[in-house]
């Protein structure tokens, strides 16, 4: 206990050693020259002076005063802070049903500077954001002052830009036809298919500045598949369908589109098919052996697509490679669809190839058909022999007796052939693809006339 107190004792000692050293001892110094040089002669200041409880008291009123003013300055100097508030939005004043502004900023960065307390009080109090007063201004080049209304008056705060430069346009319109894509088609379920889109209106007015509507080469609604809800087959409505304005490159043009939205009415339909497979074998198989039959493992498939596509298709050709096969073989085969198919009931199939050794047979008098004659001319053989060829066919044994004349095809294609005598190539093909045709005679002569 003894020891604290000593310890209190000596702290005080030293600070008051502090003060008769610092403050005290000069200010009663500085005191006594100013009696001198005023040369006070008065015995009553001179007592009072002379008292060391004065000059205390005058030393801790200067000393208080020097703290509060000293205080206050670094107070200011030490609470000055400053935060930056990001992409504020900056508003206009002007006559838009006469007027188009280019050239302002959409947004700013305001720059606060203050007491931290009284810049969380400006972001917490509405103000009236960044503005510009474009009123009175004529078409032309402005250079303008973006301005910031915040109620605390103890801020100071700079915006970045500051001043901008405006071209200001008269606005003019223009009725526009409209059309329409269709966004995100291939979100669609592969077995619907957007038949029909019919707008509730066929055209829009632009408006904007002069040169940016000669810009404008379409504009279109864009109707986004994704914002089908549970699309199915039938009619589908879509509300606030959003329009775009574009240029012959396909870029936005920005100009206003009244209105801003429109309705579209869907019709979605589903149409499909069922169709055969034909399996079709490409290359040579090994030499002497043939194919003797093609098994796949379903022999139908439905198709889905568009409509046309549909009607159009007979049958899915579905092609694998035997060149230089051997013997039997298993083949799986990833199914490829055509142009205007959208889906099919299977994605892939297997087929079962077997081999068999391969013999030749020759079909005589096998009639030449002609193909792809031009428009207004006729043709003839020239002789009698050059009206029918003798066929070679060669595959399995088994495959080539079942064959019957009738699905063998001799013709020549006479297509760019004109007036005048031609010696003509001769193709054979068939209906059996497990089997390989080939003519006899390489070439016949026919009489080509209008």
């Amino acid at each position: 206990m003894k020891k604290t107190n000593k310890n209190k004792k000596s702290i005080f000692h030293h600070i008051g050693s502090f003060f008769d050293k610092w403050l005290i001892t000069p200010i009663t110094k500085l005191f006594l020259k100013l009696s001198d040089l005023l040369k006070v002669s008065s015995k009553s200041l001179d007592r009072l002076a002379s008292k060391k409880s004065t000059l205390i008291i005058v030393s801790l009123i200067l000393a208080f005063g020097t703290f509060i003013l000293v205080d206050q300055e670094s107070n200011v100097m030490i609470d000055q802070y400053a935060e930056i508030l990001y992409d504020r939005p900056v508003t206009a004043v002007y006559n838009e049903e006469l007027y188009v502004v280019e050239g302002l900023p959409k947004s700013v960065d305001i720059t606060l500077i203050g007491q931290r307390r009284h810049i969380f009080l400006a972001k917490q109090s509405p103000s009236k954001g960044v503005s510009v007063d474009l009123t009175g201004l004529k078409p032309g080049n402005h250079k303008v002052t973006l301005k910031y209304t915040q109620r605390l008056k103890s801020l100071d705060y700079k915006l970045d830009p500051s001043q901008v430069t405006v071209t200001i346009y008269e606005k003019v319109s223009e009725t526009k036809s409209l059309t329409y894509d269709i966004l995100h088609q291939d979100n669609l379920d592969k077995k619907l298919y957007i038949e029909d889109v019919e707008l509730d209106r066929t055209d829009v007015i632009i408006k904007g500045a002069e040169y940016k509507l000669k810009q404008v080469a379409s504009v279109r609604a864009l109707v986004d598949v994704d914002n089908i809800p549970n699309p199915k087959a039938g009619e589908i409505d879509l509300k606030e369908v959003p329009l775009v304005a574009y240029d012959n490159d396909g870029k936005i043009v920005d100009v206003e589109i009244v209105p801003k939205t429109v309705e579209a009415k869907l019709t979605v339909t589903s149409p499909s098919k069922e169709i055969p497979i034909r399996v079709v074998p490409t290359g040579d198989l090994a030499f002497g052996k043939a194919i003797k039959s093609l098994t796949p493992s379903i022999s139908t498939i439905t198709v889905y697509g568009e409509d046309k596509a549909i009607e159009e298709i007979e049958q899915l050709d579905v092609e694998i490679d035997v060149k230089g096969l051997e013997k039997g073989k298993d083949f799986n085969v990833t199914l490829k669809k055509p142009k205007g198919i959208t889906e099919l009931s299977s994605k892939t199939i297997s087929i079962k190839v077997e081999v068999d050794n391969s013999i030749k047979k020759e079909f005589a008098n096998v009639s030449v058909r002609s193909e792809n004659l031009g428009n207004g001319l006729n043709v003839q053989a020239a002789t009698e022999n050059d009206s029918k060829v003798t066929v070679i066919v060669s595959g399995s044994e088994d495959v080539i007796n079942d064959l019957d004349v009738t699905d063998i095809t001799a013709y020549i294609d006479l297509d760019g052939y004109g007036v005048g005598e031609h010696n003509v190539d001769v193709k054979v093909r068939g209906n059996d693809l497990r089997l390989n045709y080939e003519s006899k005679k390489k070439q016949v002569k026919v009489v080509i006339s209008k």
